[in-house]
């Protein structure tokens, strides 16, 4: 079964698309949360403002904890992983909830937004970072983020630090654009889809 990559109105789907071909994956977009049903995974992308999830009704949020809780893997980038949380300061929206915390803006000390590349931290091992180590540079555009917690696999420093990629059981998140951040990028694009075949 394809890969279900949510369009909610939050940035090009392009790139994502053409990441994920370039490791062999199938992509659908659903045009309902009802067509999740025929996906082996879920993939939130997305650029911008948190408002932007509020194109997750009800009838999404129920779809989406649904597969989770039948082991279907799900994968947020940039604020696809914020909406993994229980929220964010930047607009008064539940996230998921599916991992805890709150997402924050980055320190005023630093250039907001924090757009360029980045090393991650890897603070413990995960199937996504699979031969991705620390000291790799991948590529970020945000200005909120993620707190580290016990579901943090990377950590990334840019006037504070925060949670870079994450992990708890199926659920997988990275704050960075895999899409856009070369061969390391591709990896974890790959890593995640050798999860669903080993499903």
């Amino acid at each position: 079964m394809p890969i279900a990559l949510i369009d909610y109105r939050a940035g090009n789907l392009t790139s994502v698309r053409k990441g994920f071909a370039a490791v062999g994956a199938e992509i659908f977009t659903p045009a309902s949360a009802s067509e999740l049903a025929r996906s082996s995974a879920i993939v939130v992308p997305g650029v911008g403002h948190f408002g932007a999830t509020s194109y997750f009704d009800d009838g999404w949020r129920r779809e989406i904890r649904a597969a989770v809780a039948d082991g279907v893997p799900l994968l947020g980038i940039c604020l696809g992983l914020q909406w993994l949380f229980e929220g964010s300061e930047e607009a008064p929206l539940p996230g998921l909830g599916a991992l805890a915390g709150q997402c924050t803006r980055l320190p005023a000390i630093v250039k907001v937004p924090h757009v360029g590349w980045n090393s991650l931290d890897v603070t413990r091992p995960s199937p996504l970072l699979d031969g991705v180590s620390s000291g790799t540079q991948v590529y970020f555009t945000h200005s909120f983020a993620a707190p580290v917690t016990a579901d943090c696999v990377a950590a990334t420093t840019h006037g504070a630090t925060f949670a870079a990629a994450v992990q708890r059981d199926n659920v997988w998140g990275v704050q960075f654009h895999p899409e856009k951040s070369g061969p390391p990028g591709l990896r974890i694009l790959q890593n995640f889809t050798r999860t669903i075949q080993e499903r």
